[in-house]
Parts: structure tokens; sequence; C-alpha cells
């Protein structure tokens, strides 16, 4: 067994737990780009954003290509549907709170309503 600090969700999601790393993938989703594209947005050193990179690639979230001289990144989707497959088992739980909260809040509105209607006709302040 792969040590919590080793096992590919959890390289996974200490990659995304870096905004400047969630905005290269937000880049990335759009196409293949340089680093030095990549590091336009953000005024940090060429040694931070490749530190960036690394731990990007590590993650398996990113790859480089080579064409030429140019050694353009690009967007590697499989650990995020990795990610969005772990969240998944989760969606029955939301769903069953969320239909919960529905039916309470309801109860809630049918309760009130029927409050209000028997509160105007006893309401002395109430016109006529």
């Amino acid at each position: 067994m792969e040590s919590q600090g080793t096992d590919p969700l959890s390289r996974t999601f200490a990659a995304l737990a870096d905004p400047t790393r969630r905005a290269i993938l937000a880049r990335l989703a759009n196409g293949e780009a340089s680093v030095k594209d990549l590091s336009a947005p953000f005024e940090m050193s060429q040694p931070a954003i490749s530190k960036h990179l690394r731990v990007l690639e590590r993650a398996g979230l990113i790859e480089q290509g080579r064409q030429a001289q140019w050694r353009p990144r690009r967007l590697r989707a499989g650990p995020l549907r990795d990610i969005a497959d772990w969240v998944g088992q989760y969606r029955r739980h939301w769903e069953d709170s969320f239909e919960r909260l529905d039916t309470y809040l309801r109860g809630l509105q049918e309760r009130q309503e029927q409050g209000n209607g028997d509160d105007d006709e006893h309401d002395p302040n109430r016109p006529g």
C-alpha cells in the first residue's frame, strides 16, 4: 500500500491545493501552451513557475510535449477524472441530504402559509 503522500489522489489534491496551479490548469484546458505563456499572468520568477509545473507533472495533471525547439505543456485529464469519480461516491449522500432539506423546507412553508391564513382572520389590526 502506498503512503498517504504518494498515492495518486493525494498527489492530485496536493497539486490542486494551490491557486496558481489551478490557474495553470485552467489555461491548459484551452490548449497547450509554452512555459512563457503560462507564466505571463503571474508575477513570479521562471524558477517558481517551473516548480509549479513540476508539481503538476508529478501529479500526472500535465505533460510536456516536444515540437522541435518548443516544449509546450498540455493538460492530462485522467487524474481529474479520478478525483471526479472519488467525489462521485458521495453524490448519493448529498442527494439524500438535499431531499431531506427540501422536504423540511416544504413543510415549513406549508405551516407558514397555514399559519398566515389563520392569523389574518383573527388579526385585530386588519381593516374590515
